[in-house]
């Protein structure tokens, strides 16, 4: 016997048929990934991530990223001059040591050395490159540990956010185009990247 209408109340209990419970509600009981959130979740994380590499492939970052030995220079990211490499550590080779020119500061005028204390490429163990990745590439890479140099997720938004080095493209000294999201924008970005699951945009 049938002891229930549709949209009404069942004969028998008198409780509310699920006629009568709204859309919503009968939403939230979904799993999420019926709901769609995580459908959501990945899409924005790919978004985030593409507004972020724009500034990772700018040459602020990217000349200090190369696919080869050699650092690059210059907002059209050709090989540095004087053939300096990158050497084991990342700080120079032989005497083209990294500190002989870009002193901890910027020096003043047109194109001249910017600085930072800590100045140098990543070490040639670890070099993670940016220069010629697509942003599938380089997210992957940038999740993985043994790419970024044993880093956690919540440590890669650490280093960009805090590091005085990934700071400092954004003060690259006179003659130098910045990236072109702020620090904040960019920061927020591969936050938002990360916490909404670490997607790879494909």
């Amino acid at each position: 016997m049938n002891q229930s209408t549709a949209g009404g109340r069942c004969r028998v209990c008198g409780v509310l048929g699920i006629g009568v419970l709204t859309a919503a509600a009968l939403l939230m009981q979904l799993p999420r990934a019926a709901r769609g959130e995580d459908a959501n979740d990945e899409a924005a994380s790919k978004a985030a991530f593409l507004e972020a590499y724009k500034v990772l492939m700018h040459p602020r970052c990217m000349n200090c990223h190369p696919s080869g030995d050699a650092p690059l220079q210059g907002d059209d990211s050709h090989v540095h001059s004087q053939n300096v490499l990158r050497g084991k550590d990342g700080k120079g080779k032989y005497a083209l040591k990294c500190a002989n020119c870009h002193q901890d500061h910027n020096l003043p005028g047109e194109h001249m050395p910017p600085g930072n204390p800590n100045w140098h490429l990543p070490t040639s163990e670890m070099p993670l490159i940016f220069q010629g990745k697509s942003p599938a590439e380089l997210a992957r890479q940038l999740k993985d540990p043994k790419q970024n140099g044993g880093k956690s997720l919540e440590q890669i938004v650490q280093h960009v956010s805090e590091d005085k080095l990934v700071l400092g493209g954004w003060d690259p000294g006179d003659g130098r185009a910045k990236p072109p999201l702020s620090h904040a924008e960019f920061t927020v970005k591969m936050r938002e990247w990360i916490e909404k699951g670490a997607a790879i945009p494909e």
